[in-house]
């Protein structure tokens, strides 16, 4: 495989050349979804890239027994499912190693899949911990649990988690991603993880954040946001209002990019949600359902000049009104 070919694909696109899979290996796709199928597979270079991946993983599973192949085509549950059942047999390592390469770990990690808690895409969950300790999980997310006698630490996976910390335990509280590790210090706070790292927003009292190359630890009071990097922390900055609103099921914009809302809110459903460049630069404040995205979308149609454009159940974009 080339380098251009290992690339790994985002969560929606894979989602999107799965479902064209199973719509076309059926035989019962109608003209009409082959020439969607065809504008989908040529609009963008990351499309056709997941396309030929998923056949080269087909290839790879070709040796492998039924279920196998079968896992791969079936939902994101019904792969991680998979990975834990099949056991230690030559079918479930020709698919954990099918899947790393596939998707590669930069966009669904494999311990995603493995977590010991996890979201499926637009699902949120709330999580009740021994020592008091109360764990918001938005969509897409998964977390590890490893207490021990001397340390509560939680790892990150994927996605994004609000932490109320238990307060009758003298244990440091520790949060851990690839970036590096956050100590509460008797708090409420957000981590996120992000293609560019891993962004901290304190809430409520104070978190001390390390980036895993650096020794020292830098306090963020309430309010204060910054981008965890491996190699260092970004500037700080204001916490955006609404922050937490997810938890409540709403995202809350002032004055936002198009594009930007568009991309959190495709975080929220299945398959490919997207903004034409010729209106992603609109700016946009409100509240937005995030439980139903096509509810969201709707509400953009009386404020800005743009029209909602589904071609398929997976494959919507905001585009110019005309």
């Amino acid at each position: 495989m080339n380098p251009v070919s290992s690339k790994p694909v985002s969560a929606q696109v894979l989602d999107a050349a799965i479902a064209w899979q199973l719509s076309l290996d059926s035989g019962s796709g109608s003209p009409l979804e082959r020439e969607e199928f065809a504008k989908w597979h040529a609009a963008h270079e990351e499309h056709a890239r997941a396309w030929r991946q998923l056949g080269m993983l087909d290839q790879r599973f070709s040796v492998a027994s039924g279920p196998a192949r079968a896992a791969l085509l079936q939902s994101r549950d019904g792969i991680r499912q998979r990975v834990r059942k099949l056991g230690s047999g030559a079918a479930s390592l020709m698919l954990a190693l099918g899947l790393a390469l596939f998707v590669g770990d930069r966009y669904l990690p494999l311990g995603y899949w493995l977590a010991d808690q996890r979201t499926d895409t637009g699902e949120q969950r709330t999580l009740h911990l021994a020592d008091g300790t109360v764990i918001n999980l938005n969509t897409h997310s998964a977390v590890d649990v490893r207490f021990d006698d001397k340390t509560r630490r939680i790892i990150l996976q994927a996605g994004e988690i609000l932490v109320e910390t238990g307060h009758n335990d003298s244990r440091p509280f520790i949060v851990e991603t690839r970036e590096g590790r956050m100590r509460a210090l008797g708090t409420r706070f957000l981590v996120k993880r992000e293609e560019e790292g891993t962004r901290l927003s304190v809430l409520k009292s104070a978190v001390a954040a390390r980036p895993e190359a650096d020794p020292k630890e830098q306090i963020l009071q309430e309010g204060q946001q910054v981008l965890l990097r491996k190699n260092g922390l970004g500037p700080l900055v204001t916490l955006n209002p609404g922050a937490d609103a997810w938890t409540r099921g709403m995202l809350v914009v002032d004055n936002a990019r198009l594009g930007d809302l568009v991309h959190e809110l495709s975080r929220y459903r299945r398959g490919h949600l997207g903004v034409s460049p010729q209106v992603a630069d609109l700016r946009i404040t409100g509240s937005f359902p995030l439980h139903d995205t096509d509810l969201a979308l709707a509400a953009l149609l009386p404020t800005l000049p743009v029209q909602i454009e589904q071609h398929t159940s997976w494959w919507t974009t905001v585009a110019p009104k005309f």
